[in-house]
């Protein structure tokens, strides 16, 4: 596969690779605290929302004990109790690795009932960022986040443009600046309006303990479910439209055709391209996606099709 399609393939190269190659399983050992509401051995029906918390630097290790110091895991060893499945991993030394957490999180998913559409993030100064960098690396697994006195990088912010954030801080945090989560929330904003930042003016360092002392924290994650694009549905006409050949600088080609009613790939029709809105696509696999826009000519026919991930790739019609 030539590197100029590899923004549009690595969406679904996990579909491809599973077809070639046998199915083995990797396991990294996470150390957690897990909290279970007291309804949920009653009610072996019902699945619950999942609020996965990440501490700060000082708790990292294997005493699982030090979890407790703070947040959450702080709050239940004194009796609170949430509407949530609770989770919180301890980190190593080294820190927060998100592919380490995002089987962690999956592994809950499978071990526990855990409604996959209310997944909510949140975390404090080291998971704070923890907060930042995985909900960027895995967007399509939460439903919000909350992180605390944190900060990152902004050069995959748009991929949380449908995420809603909230976001806090202390005015007078010397360890870690407000400006780190002024300069993230900032730049979430040119992508996303459900965005807001909450500094608390005579705070230092310690943002967390009113931030998870109150309750409209937990009753405002749980307005939210993970984002679905709306589908709508193609007509035969439609179908025909977008169906085609479409090429990179006369080198790459994809090659889009209808099948029962949908939009698919040629050579991986389990791959469907969903319309949400008129010339407006996705494509969702792995809890990863990829935007993609018709772009029309002068005469109102599709002439190219624009691939956006980290920069827009376009692909010209050619039949």
């Amino acid at each position: 596969m030539k590197k100029i399609l590899l923004l549009f393939f690595l969406t679904i190269s996990i579909i491809v690779s599973n077809a070639q190659q046998k199915s083995e399983q990797f396991n990294i050992a996470v150390n957690y605290l897990l909290y279970l509401p007291q309804e949920y051995e009653k009610d072996t029906a019902t699945k619950w929302p999942l609020l996965i918390f990440l501490h700060g630097s000082g708790e990292r290790g294997d005493d699982l004990q030090k979890v407790k110091m703070h947040g959450p895991p702080k709050m239940i060893d004194q009796g609170k109790q949430f509407p949530f499945i609770v989770a919180s991993p301890q980190a190593p030394m080294d820190g927060w690795e998100p592919e380490v957490l995002i089987r962690f999180v999956r592994g809950l998913q499978n071990k526990y009932r855990v409604d996959g559409e209310r997944i909510y993030l949140t975390g404090l100064s080291m998971g704070g960022y923890g907060t930042w960098e995985l909900a960027m690396k895995y967007p399509h697994m939460f439903a919000a986040i909350a992180p605390i006195c944190g900060g990152g990088d902004t050069t995959e912010i748009s991929k949380l443009k449908h995420m809603p954030v909230w976001c806090f801080h202390g005015a007078k945090d010397k360890v870690v600046k407000p400006e780190e989560s002024i300069r993230l929330v900032k730049a979430l904003q040119k992508y996303n309006q459900n965005v807001k930042l909450t500094i608390y003016p005579d705070a230092e360092h310690d943002s967390w303990t009113a931030t998870y002392n109150n309750d409209s924290l937990y009753q405002w994650f749980l307005q939210y479910k993970k984002f679905r694009y709306p589908r709508r549905t193609l007509s035969d006409a439609d179908l025909a439209e977008y169906a085609g050949n479409y090429v990179v600088n006369n080198m790459d080609t994809l090659n889009l055709i209808p099948k029962e009613g949908k939009l698919v790939l040629k050579n991986q029709p389990s791959v469907e391209i969903i319309s949400f809105e008129k010339d407006g696509f996705v494509v969702e696999a792995n809890n990863k996606e990829l935007e993609i826009k018709a772009v029309r000519n002068k005469k109102g026919k599709v002439e190219k099709l624009v691939v956006y991930d980290e920069k827009p790739v376009e692909l010209r019609k050619v039949n």
